[in-house]
């Protein structure tokens, strides 16, 4: 039974939900939230749109599919290690960069944010492909 009312809602939670994952994911190193939380958000974002118009039209919305995105998101988180390897640091220290030094705009970015990503790929992927499969039964 298709419900007008929780479609029209999906559609426009969808998005805000998405930036919404995406603010909660980038400010998550000194605050509460990162990557998990941030996963999280955007899995149920997919699930509610899944419940209004179903688990196909959701994966061919995502273009991408939840064991792909979960794949990715451990390679990422294994990645993250890495640069401090190099460096000849413990594995998974924290390795900074900074962009734009010499303007008024200075962007720190480091390796937690890239195993954040790393987390927030694996959560929203293996949350998406658990209820995709509950939902499909």
């Amino acid at each position: 039974m298709e419900s007008v009312i929780l479609q029209i809602a999906a559609r426009h939670m969808r998005p805000l939900l998405v930036i919404l994952s995406l603010v909660v994911l980038y400010r998550g190193h000194n605050e509460p939230g990162g990557g998990f939380i941030g996963g999280l958000m955007l899995g149920a974002a997919y699930i509610l749109y899944a419940m209004a118009f179903g688990v196909e039209k959701t994966q061919k919305s995502i273009r991408i599919s939840p064991v792909a995105l979960t794949g990715i998101g451990l390679l990422l988180a294994l990645v993250s290690g890495l640069p401090a390897l190099m460096e000849g640091h413990l594995f998974m220290t924290g390795e900074w960069t900074t962009f734009f030094s010499g303007s008024s705009f200075e962007l720190k970015l480091g390796t937690p944010l890239l195993f954040d990503l790393g987390v927030y790929f694996t959560v929203a992927g293996m949350l998406t492909l658990v209820m995709f499969s509950i939902m499909e039964e």
